[in-house]
Order: C-alpha cells, then sequence, then structure tokens
C-alpha cells in the first residue's frame, strides 16, 4: 500500500515527542514494504528550533542514524493536494496541522476514494474541546486516538465517524538494552520543562529525591527557564540540553535507574495515557519509578515492571531501594522489557493499524458491490 502522512515533523524532535513513534512507524512500514511519503512544513516550529540551537550537524546525524527516512517538506499555501494523494490507499494527518488543511485533505482524500485517518496525541481534546470539535473531519473514516479517554472524546461528541485506541510505543530497531558498567550514575531523566504543565510534580518526584539523596544525577531536554536551572543547579543535578532522542539508550546505560513523570493533564484527566518515554525507557532495560498516572488501559503491571510513588517521600524510598538492591533492579528490568517486547512496540501498533485498514475495508466492500449493481 502508499501511504502519505502529514505531520508536525519526521526530522526534529526539538520538544516534539510525537517524532519518535511516526519515526517507528514509519520504518516499521518501510521493512514490510509499503511505500511511504511523509510531509512535514517548511520551517516547522520544531525544526526551526532545532536548527538554531545546533545547526545543520543535526541533521546530518538524523540521516545517518536514519538511512530511511525522509521528509517532503511543502507550503500549504500553494501544495497541489489532489497530486499529493494520487495513487495514495492510506493517508494519515496528525492533529497538529492547520485546519484548513486538514479539511482540505479529508476532501482530497475522498476525492481520490483513498482511506484518511486523524491521528490525535495530544490533550487538546479535553484541554481545549471548542477548537478540537471545530475541525472538519467529516471526510475522515476515522480517529487514531492514543488512548481511549482520547477516543471517547470522538465518539461521544460525534466529531468523527468512529475512532480507535492507538497507543505510541517504542522502536525496538533503535531502543534496547546496552551493555552497562559499575560506573554508571545514579539517575537520568529526559523530558522537557515547557510550560509548568508538570513542574510541581518534578520538583516533588524528580528533584527533591535527587537532592535528599545525594544523587549523581542528570537531565535532558530543552525549554528550562532560568528559574528550573537554578532548581537543579542547587539540588545537585547536572542540565545536559537537548538529546537527540536516538542517542537515548546511550544515556540510559550510563544510569542506573530513571523516572517518569506524566503532565497534570494526563495524570488527572486523560487516564491510561504515558509518555512516550515510558516505553523507550523500559525498552532499554533501565529501572523506573513513576509518579501517580491511572493505567486504566492495563498497559503495563505497576509494581512489577516499574514501581510507583505515591509521593516525593515514596519516590525516595523506591528510588533507594532500587540503587541498593541488585535484585530488585534486575526484575524491574527483566519484566519491563517483557512487556514492551510482548506488546509495546512499533510493529505491533503498525499490526494494529493494517487490523483497522482491514476493517475499513472489508467495511466498504458492500457499498462498493451496491454501486456497481445500481
Amino acid at each position: 500500500m502508499k501511504f502519505v502522512l502529514f505531520y508536525h515533523s519526521l526530522i526534529s524532535d526539538w520538544n516534539h515527542g510525537n517524532a519518535h513513534f511516526l519515526r517507528g512507524i514509519v520504518s516499521e512500514l518501510l521493512y514490510r514494504g509499503h511505500a511511504v511519503e511523509v510531509y512535514e512544513p517548511e520551517a516547522g516550529w520544531s525544526l526551526t528550533n532545532l536548527l538554531a540551537e545546533r545547526g545543520e550537524g543535526a541533521l546530518t546525524d538524523f540521516y545517518v542514524t536514519f538511512p530511511e527516512l525522509s521528509s517532503r517538506f511543502f507550503d500549504a499555501a500553494i501544495l497541489d493536494l489532489d497530486a499529493v494523494l494520487e495513487g495514495a490507499d492510506v493517508v494519515i494527518v496528525h492533529e497538529w496541522n492547520d485546519p484548513r488543511l486538514i479539511e482540505r485533505l479529508g476532501a482530497s482524500a475522498s476525492r481520490h476514494g483513498c482511506t484518511a485517518l486523524f491521528h490525535d496525541t495530544h490533550h487538546r481534546s479535553v484541554t481545549d474541546a471548542s477548537a478540537m470539535g471545530a475541525l472538519d473531519l467529516r471526510h475522515y473514516d476515522g480517529v487514531l486516538a492514543f488512548g481511549q479517554a482520547v477516543a471517547d472524546q470522538y465518539t461521544r461528541h460525534g466529531w468523527a465517524a468512529q475512532s480507535w485506541v492507538w497507543h505510541e510505543a517504542a522502536d525496538l530497531r533503535r531502543f534496547a538494552p546496552l551493555p552497562v558498567s559499575d560506573d554508571r550514575a545514579d539517575l537520568v531523566w529526559v523530558g522537557n520543562w515547557g510550560d509548568d504543565e508538570r513542574s510541581a510534580e518534578l520538583r516533588e518526584y524528580l528533584i527533591e529525591p535527587t537532592r535528599r539523596l545525594g544523587l549523581k544525577a542528570a537531565v535532558h531536554g530543552v525549554r528550562y527557564p532560568e528559574h528550573a536551572l537554578q532548581t537543579l543547579r542547587e539540588a545537585g543535578i547536572a542540565y545536559r540540553g537537548w538529546l537527540p532522542n536516538h542517542r537515548v539508550p546511550e544515556v540510559f546505560a550510563r544510569h542506573r535507574c530513571t523516572v517518569h513523570v506524566p503532565r497534570q493533564t494526563y495524570a488527572r484527566q486523560l487516564h491510561g495515557i504515558p509518555t512516550i518515554r515510558m516505553f523507550e525507557a523500559l525498552a532499554c532495560g533501565i529501572p523506573l519509578v513513576s509518579a501517580p498516572w491511572h493505567d486504566s488501559e492495563n498497559l503495563f503491571r505497576p509494581g512489577v515492571d516499574y514501581l510507583v510513588a505515591a509521593d516525593g517521600n515514596e519516590m525516595q524510598r523506591h528510588l533507594r531501594a532500587i540503587l541498593n538492591d541488585r535484585e530488585l533492579a534486575t526484575s524491574l528490568v527483566r519484566h519491563g522489557l517483557e512487556t514492551i517486547q510482548a506488546r509495546h512496540s512499533c510493529a505491533h501498533r503498525v499490526d494494529e493499524l493494517l487490523k483497522i485498514l482491514t476493517t475499513l475495508q472489508t467495511a466498504a466492500l458492500p457499498r462498493s458491490a451496491a454501486g456497481g449493481l445500481s
């Protein structure tokens, strides 16, 4: 099949976690013999920031690491969508696209008779429901939502014909355990500060436990304001800046544990949706302790694949236990990796996507046959 994908960026993961999953899905589709074209806007926000901070060398590193991947840059004002979708079987449009482009892509897909899917990997269906409800999805066959809570928004409000849960996952071609040494540092956290959506949680579940335990720790990420950097310095935590996502396994291998700190919206409203970092950390075989979130979809085995801390004090106790109990750390690594390999790889997600497409094509056959008889 020929897939045409419209996303914010395949090339840049600067404050753009969706690029992680997109790369894994595209690589898997290509591996299975499908044709895939990825479109991203010229001068997109993430890519612009990446180039400003790291220069062209960051792009060279991407192309060396992902030789099979490439993007087609577009200007929506002059893009001929009918030409783009000529011969396409499936178009998937991510929610981080201009509403007018989303509408135009749906209409063009309808004219060409290709399956159109809308992909939502954000919390705006809850936090900005009016904007999401205003999107014109009438020509889309349905929505791929990265959690049941998001999928329910579309069906409950009648925003889309139907929806399916399509969780993020780890790209096991790039995320796997690497050899470790005994001189590893204690803890690493890879994540962005963002818009203060979890600043209190980061202080409670990462910064204060690290300070009280006196751990040798580091943080990687972007968009850290000066007050956040000062807080890290006061806690003795090294700030390392932006880290290309494909380098994360190497960093995990140099540390003995990590933490998962979900943003407030996911912890309190959109239950069942972890960050993609959780999938990737477990895939790399690093012991993980999570701040509270409700695994309503039974993605993992809390207490077996990872530990859960109800508050900062329990986070401190769990981190101390992992760092001092080799048997506990080994058990978490083994079970977490087992769950990822059994259920949460990008290969699993491509299987799910192809099953959805088969279901849609099967449902369309009676309509096609009826049309042929008329």
